[in-house]
């Protein structure tokens, strides 16, 4: 009969196939380390687990592309061996801030206000687009600094050090808050320019400041929803506005009448 590897045991998918579960206890605490295809690679990521937690001091930087052990986990696994606490999303902790790690060579920089709720939330990478899932829905992590969903950096927001992965609150700049507004300085006086995209960019006009721009924004939304179009514009929200006051802006605000929809 043939030995079971350490660290292991046979599971079953769905379909019927089988698969090879790693898992490892550190102080009464059992951890999971995922699903492996072969027996010899659960167990190989079950001593390499072992190594780390029962081993010397370690840092995420020793991390080895050729071991079984996933990158997260491996950060996962580090944190609990150095700082004593186990977060199962890639998070090295530091003691004034912490170190969210998407791979071995990019790392995001986060204050440990934001602790909770990165580690219950995985962050996600599509193209340059950072962001995180929640009940179904996606959302983008610069939505936490109330930077809008389509901001330019440099230019709606900036990293104050210059380091684009430096999301600690210190360090981020919020230019321009509103959909379609942006902030500009004519003869030395400072604007705001509304426009929206309309088969392109399509100046709505300039104001005082940047509520107004952000309502102008609205209201052309509001018109090119009358003239049947179907694009899914984000509508801005006005912190601290009333209703009635809204409504009222809204009526004395004008935007260029030469729109073409």
């Amino acid at each position: 009969m043939k030995e079971q590897l350490p660290g292991i045991t046979t599971a079953y998918y769905s379909d019927g196939s089988v698969y090879y579960r790693a898992s490892i206890t550190y102080n009464r605490k059992h951890i999971s380390l995922g699903g492996f295809a072969s027996p010899e690679e659960g167990s190989k990521a079950y001593l390499e687990a072992s190594a780390i937690l029962n081993g010397d001091r370690t840092d995420v930087e020793a991390y080895d592309p050729s071991m079984a052990l996933p990158f997260h986990k491996y950060v996962s696994l580090t944190n609990l061996r150095n700082n004593g606490i186990y977060i199962k999303t890639p998070i090295y902790l530091y003691s004034n801030y912490f170190l969210y790690h998407l791979t071995p060579e990019l790392s995001l920089k986060f204050d440990r206000d934001d602790l909770f709720f990165y580690s219950s939330h995985t962050i996600q990478q599509k193209g340059g687009y950072l962001f995180i899932c929640h009940y179904g829905s996606q959302y983008g992590i610069l939505s936490r600094y109330g930077i809008h969903p389509f901001a330019v950096a440099d230019k709606d927001y900036i990293f104050v050090n210059g380091d684009n992965t430096d999301y600690r609150y210190e360090n981020i700049k919020v230019i321009n808050q509103y959909m379609g507004v942006h902030e500009e300085t004519k003869k030395g006086h400072i604007l705001y320019t509304a426009s929206i995209h309309v088969r392109g960019n399509y100046i709505l006009g300039h104001y005082d400041n940047e509520i107004d721009a952000a309502i102008a924004y609205n209201k052309a939304v509001d018109v090119l929803h009358k003239k049947g179009s179907e694009k899914n514009y984000i509508k801005n929200y006005i912190v601290g506005m009333s209703s009635e006051d809204y409504h009222a802006r809204y009526e004395q605000i004008t935007i260029s009448d030469r729109m073409s929809l």
